[in-house]
């Protein structure tokens, strides 16, 4: 792994930290100026809005812009806006709306950040299919032990000692991470495409996905994934209530049990990769998610339910490794941010149709309903993107894109070596004399 890899993960790293604090502190934040349901949900929404919004209109402006200047210059705002309200909160100045305007200010700048340090990975690495599986796996791990197993409790912890604590070290947290980025090397941008209009860029980033199965399978796996899985969490605290007799702090732990999952599946993904191809292993893991789901819905205890829920994030875990080491290998330079917001924007417009189908499926019938629906619907998508994102298609994929990583290209070192090693081997036949 170069140099500047451990820099970028060292400030996703910390930067994850402060997603995590933050994602707590907002919605305690909330709790502590109201009690009404949709004024929390409304904070709540603001965060995912940008994507919905913005999505492919941001990848063909990372397409445009210098990606490394970008991501310092997104995290260097996003810490300069948390100023804003952890002064309110020592003001006592807090309100709904700034709280909902903060979430989704944080988010715009998230999307930015996310679309090109995404661009920017596969250029740092020389677009080397296994540096980019190493690499999503260490990131991945990373971002799912800070914002997933450290960032939640200091999120809350840190709100005891005062309202404006953990918007403040949220706000460290990106300066850091500004600092960090801005000492990556600088890489070449893309050829930019002349005289064409954002909305014409944008279209043809979109579709480019649209219009490739092989990328289309892997945009499609998030986004059926994300409507799965919403249906899923949205009844998951009253299933593990009304079904397990699971309390507050039990279900604390259960959620740590799908996060443990997601470390496993991300340390492991590049090992699936290798012995069972790319395809085959994002197959495997698809069905293991189903198939965990359906555990869930029919487990008769807590200590099944949290085993199943560990075994989906570990399903999910990989998947979110494979996937996007592939999409940043294949795709060219120049469209990587548009490919990479708009797969993102789908996963993002799946969610609240998720949300929307696991609480009419709790109402209308079952508590575990929505869980059994799930599982068919993830079941499906693995039968459907099978053939997609088969290792026949990954390997064509990436035999096509080989040549263009140029002479240095790490699969084209290793033609040049082969065939290099033929032709030694070829003349070490010819002079030799022959044996009866």
């Amino acid at each position: 792994m170069p140099v500047g890899f451990g820099r970028l993960w060292t400030a996703q790293t910390v930067s994850s930290l402060g997603d995590g604090v933050s994602h707590a502190a907002l919605p305690l934040l909330a709790l502590t100026l109201t009690r009404d349901p949709m004024a929390l949900a409304l904070v709540t929404a603001a965060g995912t809005l940008p994507w919905l919004l913005f999505g492919v209109l941001g990848g063909a402006l990372v397409d445009r812009w210098d990606r490394r200047r970008t991501m310092w210059v997104m995290d260097a705002a996003r810490a300069a806006l948390l100023a804003l309200p952890a002064a309110a909160a020592a003001l006592d100045g807090l309100s709904i709306p700034l709280l909902a305007a903060v979430a989704f200010l944080l988010g715009l700048g998230g999307l930015f950040f996310d679309t090109a340090a995404t661009a920017y990975l596969p250029d740092l690495l020389g677009r080397d299919p296994l540096l980019l599986e190493r690499a999503n796996s260490r990131l991945r791990g990373a971002q799912t032990a800070m914002s997933g197993f450290a960032g939640p409790p200091a999120g809350s912890a840190l709100l005891v000692l005062g309202r404006a604590v953990p918007l403040l070290a949220d706000a460290v947290s990106f300066l850091l991470s500004a600092l960090l980025v801005r000492t990556l090397p600088a890489l070449p941008r893309p050829v930019p495409e002349l005289r064409e209009s954002l909305l014409r860029q944008a279209r043809a980033g979109a579709s480019y996905v649209f219009r490739d199965r092989l990328l289309l399978g892997l945009a499609l796996r998030p986004a059926v994934g994300n409507v799965a899985f919403l249906a899923v969490e949205t009844v998951l605290a009253l299933f593990a209530h009304d079904r397990l007799g699971i309390d507050i702090y039990g279900f604390g732990l259960l959620l740590t049990a799908e996060a443990t999952g997601g470390l496993l599946g991300a340390g492991i993904a590049s090992y699936l990769g290798r012995r069972l191809g790319t395809g085959t292993a994002l197959t495997c893991t698809a069905a293991v998610e189903g198939l965990a789901i359906l555990g869930l819905a029919a487990a008769p205890n807590p200590y099944a339910a949290g085993l199943a829920l560990a075994v989906c994030g570990a399903g999910m875990g990989a998947t979110m490794v494979l996937g996007p080491s592939l999409r940043q290998a294949i795709v060219p330079a120049h469209l990587m941010g548009r490919v990479a917001s708009t797969s993102r924007m789908l996963a993002m417009c799946a969610a609240p149709v998720g949300a929307f189908l696991g609480g009419w499926l709790a109402t209308a019938y079952d508590i575990r309903t929505p869980l059994y629906a799930a599982a068919v619907l993830l079941l499906a998508m693995t039968a459907i993107t099978a053939s997609m994102t088969s290792n026949r298609r990954v390997e064509a994929a990436l035999r096509a894109v080989a040549p263009a990583g140029g002479p240095d290209h790490p699969a084209s070192k290793e033609s040049k070596e082969t065939k290099e090693s033929k032709e030694s081997t070829e003349s070490a036949r010819a002079s030799a004399p022959e044996v009866l």
